[in-house]
């Protein structure tokens, strides 16, 4: 009977050691490789991360400004129609009436077109804010396919 060759054994004059020292050059090179990945990633994150931050605090703020422009406007609003009720509460004619009630509504559309304005703007200010990081991430990828 012949004798079993083993399956993983080394054919001869090849020396093992050289195959183990091309397997840790190997390994060597691929977890440095794996390193500046994970290093390059750690940037890219960070920069995200700042920008998620920076982005969410203009949120905010713009949030905020909206939320005041509202009450401001709100309150506005309700003082008229009050001080209006006073007014009305004293009228001692019909025409008196309709002439406090066609001055009412003219100004009540007045405020309401100015208060319309200026959410408007804050709006505009927001959009615009909030799209400049895209517009900055999209001008960036574009500068990299420029010819130099």
């Amino acid at each position: 009977m012949a004798a079993k060759k083993d399956t993983f054994e080394f054919p001869e004059g090849v020396d093992p050691a050289q195959y183990l020292e091309k397997l840790k050059a190997m390994a060597n090179d691929g977890l440095s490789k794996a390193k500046e990945n994970y290093e390059q990633a750690q940037i890219v994150f960070e920069e995200a991360k700042k920008e998620a931050e920076a982005n969410l605090s203009t949120a905010q703020g713009h949030s905020s400004k909206i939320s005041l422009a509202t009450i401001d406007a709100m309150r506005s609003n309700t003082e008229a129609t009050l001080t209006h009720m006073e007014k009305l509460s004293g009228v001692k004619s019909i025409s008196e009436f309709m002439e406090l009630q066609t001055s009412f509504l003219s100004s009540q559309t007045q405020m309401a077109m100015d208060n319309a304005k200026s959410m408007q703007a804050l709006y505009q200010d927001a959009v615009n804010d909030a799209g400049a990081p895209a517009k900055k991430a999209a001008e960036k990828a574009m500068g990299a396919f420029k010819p130099k």
